[in-house]
């Protein structure tokens, strides 16, 4: 019965409120009935609306806190994205960059020339040539290094932009750029930004999934995958890589099919009714959105992470069952399983920073190469085998370079030595959808320092990926403040149409 605190008491007498009360009898055989004498009238006694169809279009930049898909600002190339994220900042010059002047000038001193960039100064060496080989690959003749050999193959469908840059030498800042394209925590991610933009074309799984690492979260946490100021609709889901992708998705106890999707339309009428009473309040939007997307994901989000259909070739190539390869190599198929199924942006990280070699460089590039070198080059391979590259764009990267002298170890050893934070030079790769392969784009000068020629900021890299999909940068914004909010902020922003088709 009802009480002074418009509570309802349960039979054993406990408190119970109204949300909870009706989840019991929308569970049982009253509310199963009840369910079915009202599915026609409910709405109207509610005054509820029914919900938007899949297939309708929305222009971006308005604000319609949902993620039905809508129409881009013009016809893009790429439908989804993949962002192999390499954390840490991976060294130019001894992957894709390759120096020999480093060679000829090893060893002599050049500290005094980039003391102002260093950010180690203790431990600041000599000129430092790389310890690998560099060879050319392709058609295109792109020089790879001997640590990517499964990339390597994939050269001419790659667009390498060789001359990035940054503001910040420092990990979290750094980070926040190259993902939100602000030095600092609070603002939307590329991936909110994308979903925002466009919604997704899979209703049944979540727009923006994050694939991170079993061994530990990236720097910055789950901050860089964060919705910021956007509706919180919009931040990524992360799903684990190995049993179910998101704990406690199914019920404790199963119901008949038909009894569970009764109940789940007679709350879904009352929750909308609750919406609908109190507007403008996101949090309570995504919740929403959130409990319905669960429920559309208890089969979908299962079978999408389900290997049994892929054959054994397809398994080995990603290198799935061998003890460098499996972890990367399973996020590697999830991606193309998500992607596959209409998920607009998918983001693999690995845990820590696998890419920082302050020292030791030599022995870590190449343990950072064997986890990941494989899976990448079975991804692009496997996409392009199933059509999937001339829609999917594919995006590598870290934030920020190294530089070309030596961070030396305690013991002083050439051996050990590492390279410290660059972040007036580095190397990304765009492959996929409107990317031409085996193209180059930029120059660092001769010792891979800095960026000199046709110099790519990352407003420019985030404004390049947005024209990929028919996004306007300038054109895709939300009010914050009085004031709109873009991805690639109030600078100019240039698309690299160089490496594009």
């Amino acid at each position: 019965m009802w009480t002074r605190d418009r509570g309802l008491r349960s039979i054993e007498g406990g408190l119970m409120n109204r949300r909870k009360w009706f989840h019991h009898a929308a569970g049982g055989v009253f509310g199963a009935a009840l369910a079915s004498v009202f599915r026609d009238d409910l709405g109207v006694l509610l005054g509820a609306q029914p919900p938007p169809s899949n297939d309708s279009q929305q222009e971006p930049g308005t604000r319609s806190h949902d993620l039905r898909p809508k129409a881009p600002h013009f016809p893009g190339k790429a439908r989804s994205v993949i962002q192999l994220f390499m954390n840490g900042g991976p060294s130019q010059m001894d992957l894709f960059d390759p120096k020999p002047m480093l060679d000829r000038y090893h060893g002599k001193p050049y500290f005094d020339k980039i003391a102002g960039e260093v950010e180690n100064i203790g431990a600041a060496g000599a000129i430092f040539r790389s310890p690998f080989k560099f060879q050319q690959h392709g058609r295109s003749g792109l020089w790879v290094s001997e640590l990517l050999p499964h990339i390597a193959r994939q050269a001419d469908h790659l667009g390498v932009i060789k001359s990035m840059f940054t503001t910040n030498l420092t990990h979290e800042p750094a980070l926040y750029l190259i993902h939100s394209g602000q030095m600092r925590a609070g603002y939307p991610c590329l991936g909110s930004w994308v979903v925002y933009g466009l919604g997704t074309e899979s209703q049944n799984l979540p727009a923006y999934v994050v694939l991170d690492d079993p061994g530990g979260l990236p720097v910055n946490g789950s901050e860089s995958w964060s919705a910021g100021s956007l509706p919180p609709i919009y931040q990524g889901t992360r799903f684990r890589s190995r049993g179910a992708p998101i704990l406690n998705l199914r019920p404790e106890h199963e119901a008949p099919t038909g009894i569970t999707s009764m109940a789940r339309d007679f709350l879904r009428s009352f929750d909308h009714a609750h919406d609908r009473a109190r507007p403008h309040q996101p949090q309570l939007e995504a919740r929403l959105a959130s409990y319905e997307l669960a429920a559309r994901m208890q089969l979908s989000a299962s079978e999408a992470l389900d290997f049994g259909s892929e054959s054994p070739m397809t398994l080995a190539s990603y290198g799935v069952g061998q003890p460098s390869t499996d972890s990367y190599g399973r996020r590697c198929l999830i991606a193309r399983r998500l992607v596959e199924r209409g998920v607009r942006f998918v983001q693999i990280f690995i845990n820590g920073q696998i890419w920082d070699h302050h020292t030791g460089i030599e022995d870590g590039l190449k343990s950072a190469c064997l986890k990941t070198d494989q899976p990448i080059a079975a991804l692009l391979e496997d996409l392009r085998q199933r059509g999937l590259l001339e829609s999917t764009l594919v995006v590598w990267g870290g934030e920020f370079g190294r530089l070309p002298i030596a961070q030396l170890a305690d013991d002083k050893s050439e051996r050990n030595a590492g390279r410290d934070h660059n972040k007036n030079a580095f190397t990304t790769w765009m492959a996929g959808a409107g990317v031409r392969g085996g193209t180059v784009f930029g120059a660092t000068d001769e010792l891979g320092f800095a960026a000199v020629e046709d110099k790519v900021s990352v407003p420019d890299w985030h404004a390049t990926i947005l024209h990929l999909l028919g996004l306007r940068h300038e054109d895709l914004f939300a009010e914050r403040n009085g004031l709109q909010e873009r991805l690639t902020g109030v600078m100019d922003a240039r698309i690299v149409r160089e490496i594009l088709t």
